[in-house]
């Protein structure tokens, strides 16, 4: 018998990507704190989906290093683990760095707007003291380069450990250090506009830079062994 035709495949694959971006962000905005069980049924019943994409989900999240799972034992929202956090920022801010360099000759006037228009509604989240608005608009304005820079290998790496830095980043964008970072973006726009690949491109590290202000030091009598997690600050 012949396999009949389908008028409407099934986008699994974009449910897939839906139900993972929906549970990184919850544990990016805290909504699923560090420490936190998670449980493939509760998650499921929560997203309205099945138990299939939430697994393959959390499987996405231990390679990012954003969940904890051992055999036999419960799932668990990783710490923000000060050595995982230092590796991820360095390479997240590289990145980024990488990206601008190579999309600066491709920006046009409408990516240039965007990238104002991402700039202001971050810079108003700021004001506002509105750390998730901050982070989406963060996320916009930097999207931007990554797109037009089209280097997949970027994006990849990006999307693994991204969302790593912006556990730690939200702290920030909770407070008004993060009132420079407005101005950096002003400066990395008119870089860009400027057609300046090499000014731009230090502008975005240095963006991404100022976040190791963030990391506490290696403590050298701490136990290599031992995972040592970021204390949340009052």
């Amino acid at each position: 018998m012949p396999v009949p035709p389908s008028s409407a495949p099934v986008r699994t694959s974009l449910l897939r990507d839906t139900v993972h971006e929906r549970l990184r962000d919850a544990i990016v905005d805290g909504t699923l704190a560090p420490g936190e069980v998670v449980r493939d049924t509760e998650l499921a019943a929560w997203l309205g989906v099945s138990r299939t994409p939430v697994r393959e989900a959390l499987l996405r999240l231990g390679e990012s290093g954003l969940v904890r799972a051992a055999p036999g034992r419960s799932t668990v929202v990783a710490e923000i683990d000060v050595a995982e956090v230092r590796e991820a920022h360095a390479v997240v801010a590289a990145m980024h760095r990488l990206a601008v360099s190579e999309a600066v000759a491709r920006l046009t006037a409408d990516d240039l707007e965007r990238m104002r228009d991402a700039n202001r509604r971050f810079a108003a989240a700021v004001e506002q003291r509105d750390s998730g608005a901050a982070l989406a608009a963060d996320d916009d304005f930097h999207a931007v380069a990554v797109e037009i820079a089209g280097n997949r290998a970027v994006a990849t790496v990006l999307a693994q450990f991204g969302p790593v830095v912006r556990r730690l980043e939200r702290r920030r964008f909770a407070s008004h250090a993060a009132a420079e970072s407005v101005a950096l973006h002003e400066r990395l726009v008119e870089a860009c506009a400027g057609r300046d690949a090499d000014a731009a491109a230090e502008v975005a590290f240095r963006t991404w830079q100022n976040l190791a202000d963030l990391i506490p030091a290696p403590d050298p009598a701490a136990d290599p062994d031992q995972p040592t997690a970021l204390q949340e600050t009052p």
